[in-house]
Parts: structure tokens; sequence; C-alpha cells
């Protein structure tokens, strides 16, 4: 099993200034549940974003997949990116070092 690495952005750069509408709302919300599911199936390491909310600001996933043509698959299956309310860019990822001390805080 490999890891790899998606790092997404909103692909409305004000997105995160002036608020989702309604429709990018949605979106987000099916892209948490999305994400925690692959949480739950161990397939998610790690995700979160930064908290600039300026054209700056990003989210990563880090996530095990067994190909990159998996890996692939697993981005593109994400509803932001599906329906295009982020842009995603894929690299294979190795973590070096990981505080479970400090997971989720």
């Amino acid at each position: 099993m490999s890891q790899f690495l998606y790092r997404i952005q909103p692909a409305r750069g004000d997105m995160l200034i002036t608020g989702p509408t309604d429709f990018e709302a949605n979106v987000v919300g099916r892209h948490f549940d999305y994400l925690k599911r692959l949480m739950a199936e161990g397939v998610v390491i790690l995700a979160g974003r930064t908290m600039n909310c300026d054209e700056s600001s990003f989210g990563i996933v880090i996530f095990n997949a067994p190909t990159d043509a998996a890996a692939l698959s697993i981005m593109t299956a994400d509803p932001a990116v599906n329906e295009g309310v982020m842009r995603a860019e894929l690299f294979p990822y190795n973590t070096a070092l990981i505080a479970e001390r400090n997971a989720g805080k």
C-alpha cells in the first residue's frame, strides 16, 4: 500500500471570503462525509485545511491506495472535486514522522 496526498483549493477564488453558495455548501458537506467514511475504512490518514481565507488557502488529504490509478480514482470520486467546487492535484507521498498525541489538535 502506498501513500498519496491530494491538495484542493476552491474553484471559485472568493468562496472562503464571501461564503459558499447553497450548492457549494451542499457539496462541501458531502465532501466531508466522504472523507469521514474513507477514514473509517482506513483509507484516509489525515485531512485538513489552512485557516486563511484568501485565494492561497488549501486543504490536503493524505491517504492510502494500492496503485496510482486507485489514488486518482479516490481523489476524483471526492464530491468537491467531482462536482467542480474544488480543483485538486495528486502527489505520491510518504509520511516520515507523525506524533499521535498531536492528532486532532
